[in-house]
């Protein structure tokens, strides 16, 4: 891609964000969550009706009577956009890759929080953190993330969301929302291999949603839920280099072909059930921008019930 061309993707992007946002409504979910994140503000007395998972041992023990620590809501908030660009994310039965569609919701969204003053930070990752863009505010930052989301070139073809995600644990300062974005085909669910490190992605997922606000845009091509009847298809794993030769005129090929894909789909839910991760399910092939509205509306509507 020239210099010519990626200002004028950037420049398509950036105007098709804002007209979702202006026209849907996105960032209109993300007042919600303001306040939910909280600063030290100051020590005082213990007080009767007091949250006593607010008391300060160390300070009480030293006083010999308790002592509280409380806290002022935060008046920003920090999203965080953790985007796979691992050699999966570059496929696209239709016509625009999967990497494409996650730069279309991630500046949708990117755009929407810089509309609620809020800040963002990008986290570009594959088997391995690729790129992070510390969170700012402003229309040159929001310009800079959306060239990266477009143009950036991984080093690694392989996905590792743990990696990612104990990366963003560790270099967050407080409680930010963070949306990772992946097709989830490598890393997570009973089929896939393990992180090398001492955590599997699950497990991971659930201590991030413990510290932050995860919520997790699954992101998916028609191609892969669907095999067409087009005769002798070889297919190669993007990640792996393993190559695959189906007859897809055998209807018995396409359907397990179907079959496998939904099974897999099912481990995936139930993995994020038990790690209590908000998942949002999308096709390359659909608009997003309502289903994404409508998804936050509920949530908003679940968390004030």
């Amino acid at each position: 891609m020239t210099l010519a061309e990626l200002l004028e993707s950037v420049r398509r992007v950036e105007a098709r964000t804002n007209r979702l946002v202006n026209d849907m409504m996105v960032g209109a979910y993300l007042s919600h969550f303001k306040g939910r994140g909280m600063d030290f503000e100051e020590l005082r007395e213990y007080m009767p009706g007091d949250d006593v998972r607010t008391i300060d041992w160390n300070v009480t023990n030293r006083m010999g009577r308790p002592f509280v620590k409380r806290y002022r809501e935060e008046r920003e908030m920090t999203v965080v956009l953790a985007v796979d660009v691992s050699a999966s994310s570059a496929f696209g039965s239709q016509q625009r890759s999967k990497r494409e569609f996650a730069a279309e919701i991630a500046g949708t969204l990117a755009v929407s929080a810089a509309r609620s003053s809020d800040k963002v930070a990008l986290l570009l990752f594959s088997e391995t953190v690729e790129l992070f863009v510390p969170a700012r505010k402003g229309r040159r930052h929001i310009l800079r993330i959306l060239r990266e989301l477009l143009a950036f070139q991984p080093r690694r073809p392989g996905t590792d969301i743990t990696a990612a995600l104990t990366f963003l644990n560790h270099v967050l300062p407080r409680r930010s929302m963070v949306f990772l974005l992946t097709d989830f085909l490598h890393s997570v669910g009973p089929e896939a291999a393990r992180s090398s490190g001492p955590r599997d992605a699950i497990q991971e997922l659930g201590l991030t949603n413990a510290h932050h606000d995860l919520v997790c845009l699954h992101l998916h091509d028609p191609r892969e839920n669907v095999l067409p009847a087009a005769g002798l298809l070889g297919i190669e794993d993007a990640e792996t280099g393993e190559l695959l030769e189906l007859d897809s005129n055998r209807a018995a090929v396409r359907e397990k072909f179907a079959r496998i894909n939904s099974e897999r789909l099912a481990g995936l839910d139930r993995a994020f059930n038990r790690a209590g991760v908000d998942t949002l399910r999308f096709s390359s092939a659909e608009p997003f921008a309502q289903k994404l509205q409508h998804f936050f509306e509920t949530r908003r509507g679940r968390r004030r019930g």
